[in-house]
């Protein structure tokens, strides 16, 4: 599998594959046998970059989250993995509490949540260091430059090494950068962000904010990715749950617009030209654009995970590419 760099401080950059693997719903819906299959086979397929969070997933068993962190634990000490592959995790969106949410109860990204909530995730995760850990959702109660300074001080002591960001105003990203280089301190290089071949809707209210979704990949955060080569974006959800090839997995609000036909009709012109499905023609799109995004996927079974693996020797012509490009 084709890697490339994240991050560019010689001590904590990492070379990933360029096709994520998310372990969210592992140990909840999937089950640990086949979440270790998934796993295997993702390893096989030379995959080294796989995606999880503190809090996945609570709403699947009424926790606080863990489980998915404890089975890749489990998953690393069974098969002698160490750091030949790169695991991300995500804090801040912890509930604090089982039976509720991390919208009305979540742990928030304080000084002491950043340090408490990280050496959790270590040692459910059986490492000393995490690789890549990032700011999982918004906390406008605390201070930017706590955050930075909390995040900041785990990478001074060897604890972390990438740090990353997701579901945040591109402006809080860029303050928060800002922050951290007139004080010295690494800053966020790793961009997670819902992103796909149709285009969000950002106009209406996100999770946490009435005035419109962070989590939706824009024009603004677009531009900004493109002038800073230094960050990578991490695109999950890029199949839409299903949601491109499944009758019974409606698109939703979000892609409710005139621009979601006009898209999928190229979408599936592509597809009928390649002879690929609608989920590979939409990761070789993501890995070999403008501005390449590295997807995340999902796979509850190891079938799943070879249809997205076949998309990494799907190349899309120029003329292709324009014809998806161009689709308004």
């Amino acid at each position: 599998m084709r890697k490339r760099t994240i991050g560019t401080d010689p001590r904590t950059r990492r070379e990933v594959s360029v096709l994520s693997l998310g372990a969210m719903l592992f140990g909840t819906l999937t089950d640990e046998a086949t979440s270790f299959a998934v796993l295997d086979r993702y390893v096989e397929a030379g995959g080294t970059f796989i995606d999880t969070s503190n809090n996945y997933a609570y709403w699947q068993d009424d926790s606080q989250g863990g489980a998915s962190e404890e089975v890749l634990g489990r998953w690393r000490a069974s098969r002698g993995i160490t750091d030949e592959v790169v695991i991300a995790t995500k804090l801040g969106a912890r509930p604090k509490a089982p039976g509720t949410g991390f919208i009305e109860n979540g742990e928030g990204l304080s000084a002491e949540v950043i340090r408490a909530s990280s050496e959790a995730s270590r040692k459910r995760l059986g490492v000393e260091r995490l690789d890549l850990l990032y700011a999982h959702v918004e906390d406008t109660k605390v201070s930017p430059a706590e955050t930075v300074h909390a995040f900041g001080e785990l990478v001074d002591e060897g604890t972390v090494g990438l740090l990353g960001v997701s579901n945040h105003w591109s402006w809080r990203v860029e303050r928060a950068r800002n922050i951290a280089a007139q004080a010295g301190l690494p800053g966020y290089e790793v961009l997670q962000y819902g992103h796909t071949y149709l285009r969000r809707r950002g106009d209406l209210p996100g999770l946490t904010c009435a005035d419109g979704d962070q989590a939706a990949v824009q024009g603004d955060l677009i531009t900004y990715l493109k002038e800073s080569p230094e960050l990578t974006l991490v695109a999950y959800s890029p199949l839409l749950g299903g949601g491109y090839v499944r009758e019974d997995k409606p698109l939703g609000p979000s892609f409710d617009h005139a621009g979601t036909p006009t898209r999928l009709a190229a979408l599936d012109e592509v597809a009928r030209q390649t002879g690929a499905t609608r989920n590979q023609v939409v990761l070789a799109w993501l890995l070999g654009g403008e501005l390449p995004a590295i997807p995340l996927v999902g796979a509850s079974s190891v079938a799943q995970l070879d249809e997205s693996l076949a998309a990494l020797d799907l190349e899309l012509t120029a003329e292709q590419r324009a014809l998806l490009d161009q689709a308004r």
